[in-house]
């Protein structure tokens, strides 16, 4: 992918969404590199309201129109996860960049599908797991790869939080939902990337808001060359109300991390070694402003990007693995 275009990169989003305004509106606000300038719901009042609420110039009456404005050159896509793939395969097919957000797609052959569409394209294509792009993501990559830790031997991490709005689409099974896509994603993402591979499941168990949809889930894991084990934990309601953590261990030593992936707070990081201990911290700025950074440099300059589709491809096969192994069906695209 080349970035080949001059100027500020105008993005339009798909939905009013509750996220867009702390992912996208506001670290926009901050980077003069890009405009939030169009948005399209289902609801024309409600995007009349958020555009006016936002400071958004334009409101399109239907998806496909946004897609279709030849003033915009990408498209964030804050949909429910059943219809990640649909829209950002048309948003491809409309020569529009994408930054949508995770879990990328319903389940892993969708995702295969958008990858090689992506591909094809030679546009950006970005999973939006913002964690990866703050400093603290990079600095636990540099902690383990120094050797410090030694061999690795465990990786665990933990995304719980409460739910208990059962209506709430993440809880609907048509729409891809279930504490594994919402939850677990980033869980899964972030053993992905500090156990060093893409690993196989073990075993899950879920506990079940209804017979297809999982309220809470953990998976053991294997890192087939590296022989280490991993394990994922998420909850939208169960006894685990909020655990937000992740724990990388080797045979000289551990790091702990809480609240890897919250946007705005202090992050601390602490580890024991032969070298000691100790806390590093960092700073206020969020993980959104980063990966927004990040996107616009793809596209604007050809900079490489973390959270690919191929990337995806990957996340979505662990997710499958689990709930294959929970006894789950697979998410299937809306």
């Amino acid at each position: 992918m080349t970035g080949n275009k001059t100027g500020p990169l105008r993005i339009g989003i798909l939905g009013a969404a509750r996220i867009a305004p702390s992912a996208l509106i506001k670290p926009a606000k901050g980077n003069g590199e890009v405009i939030v300038a169009a948005v399209a719901a289902r609801d024309g009042a409600r995007a009349q309201a958020f555009a006016a609420k936002h400071g958004i110039a334009r409101v399109h009456d239907s998806y496909d129109a946004l897609i279709a404005d030849p003033d915009l050159d990408a498209v964030y896509n804050p949909l429910p996860n059943g219809l990640h793939g649909r829209w950002t395969r048309a948003a491809l097919a409309g020569g529009k960049h994408v930054l949508c957000e995770k879990p990328f797609t319903a389940n892993a052959a969708e995702a295969r599908e958008v990858a090689e569409l992506a591909a094809k394209s030679g546009l950006v294509v970005m999973e939006a797991f913002h964690y990866r792009y703050h400093p603290l993501a990079l600095r636990i990559e540099q902690i383990i790869a120094s050797g410090e830790l030694g061999k690795l031997e465990r990786v665990e991490a933990a995304l719980c939080f409460p739910l208990p709005k059962f209506s709430d689409i993440r809880y609907n099974y048509s729409l891809a939902g279930g504490a594994t896509m919402d939850a677990g994603c980033y869980a899964v993402h972030m053993v992905r990337t500090f156990g060093g591979e893409t690993p196989e499941v073990v075993s899950a168990q879920a506990k079940l808001r209804d017979p297809r949809v999982d309220r809470a889930m953990t998976a053991e894991l294997r890192f087939p060359s590296g022989g280490h084990t991993g394990r994922v934990r998420c909850s939208m309601w169960s006894s685990d109300l909020l655990q937000l953590s992740a724990r990388v261990a080797g045979d000289r030593g551990e790091l702990r991390v809480l609240n890897p992936v919250v946007p705005q707070i202090f992050h601390r990081l602490s580890v024991r070694s032969a070298d000691g201990e100790r806390v590093e911290r960092f700073g206020r700025r969020t993980s959104y402003a980063y990966q927004l950074d990040a996107f616009a440099a793809a596209v604007l300059r050809g900079d490489p990007v973390m959270t690919t589709p191929e990337d995806a491809v990957e996340n979505m096969t662990v997710i499958d693995g689990i709930y294959r192994a929970a006894g789950l069906p697979l998410r299937e695209p809306t």
